[in-house]
């Protein structure tokens, strides 16, 4: 597949969908194929529950919203780019975070985080300054219905749960978590539920984002799909 030219015009592209769709991955080989910045919305949530679990707001009995906001509020929460891996890490007060943030604790708690009011308003605001120059490729839960409502390029992501949860599995015991197949479906069906309903930026596809099923599809299946949308909306 041939490099994106270069001289097209910018646009913000913005990925929705499920836990474990391969969102990240996907929009970051998109934005490295046409050259564009990938800030991925998922990883700075984590970010904040890594945060909380690690400074007492959140616990056995739940997240204190108050302290975690507080907390938050004092941290510095930023990309830098990883020539190692070709992506972008994530950095909590200065410390590279990137794989303490995958573990299943920080996934147990993460949909709880992100459906608190003030700490979705203060990492949305924080989302849309990255993007104001456009030229970039953003994934999250809720990009095209929140952060980048008039976003040109809406693309939502999903997959079959059994397929997401296999992926997920695999991901982590690669990694060396101990973990079974059971503990990971549990954990997926459940965010799918809390990311649905919460109250604040549910989870939903976007009037006019384009429905991406990638259950049976390749990486390189899916960029050659993606590229060919873009092309057309940047030509």
């Amino acid at each position: 597949m041939e490099s994106f030219p270069p001289n097209k015009k910018k646009i913000i592209i913005a990925v929705d969908g499920f836990s474990s769709c391969g969102k990240s991955t996907f929009a970051r080989e998109v934005a490295a194929r046409i050259g564009y910045i990938f800030i991925d919305t998922g990883a700075m949530y984590r970010a904040v529950t890594l945060l909380g679990l690690r400074r007492g707001a959140i616990g056995p009995d739940g997240v204190d919203e108050k302290a975690l906001t507080d907390l938050l509020s004092e941290a510095d929460i930023s990309f830098r780019f990883n020539p190692g891996r070709g992506a972008s890490d994530i950095y909590l007060d200065g410390e590279n975070v990137e794989s303490r943030i995958r573990g299943i604790e920080v996934s147990n708690s993460v949909s709880r985080v992100s459906s608190i009011g003030t700490v979705r308003e203060k990492l949305v605001h924080l989302q849309q300054q990255m993007g104001k120059q456009k030229g970039v490729v953003m994934d999250g839960r809720d990009i095209g219905t929140v952060v980048f409502p008039n976003a040109e390029l809406k693309i939502f992501m999903t997959a079959d749960p059994a397929i997401r949860a296999q992926r997920r599995y695999a991901e982590l015991t690669g990694k060396g978590e101990q973990v079974t197949l059971e503990e990971v479906m549990q954990n997926l069906l459940e965010r799918d539920h809390a990311d649905q309903t919460r109250a604040i930026s549910p989870l939903r596809k976007a009037d006019d984002a384009i429905v991406l099923d990638n259950s049976f599809m390749t990486i390189g299946e899916e960029l050659e799909w993606a590229l060919e949308l873009i092309g057309k909306l940047t030509a």
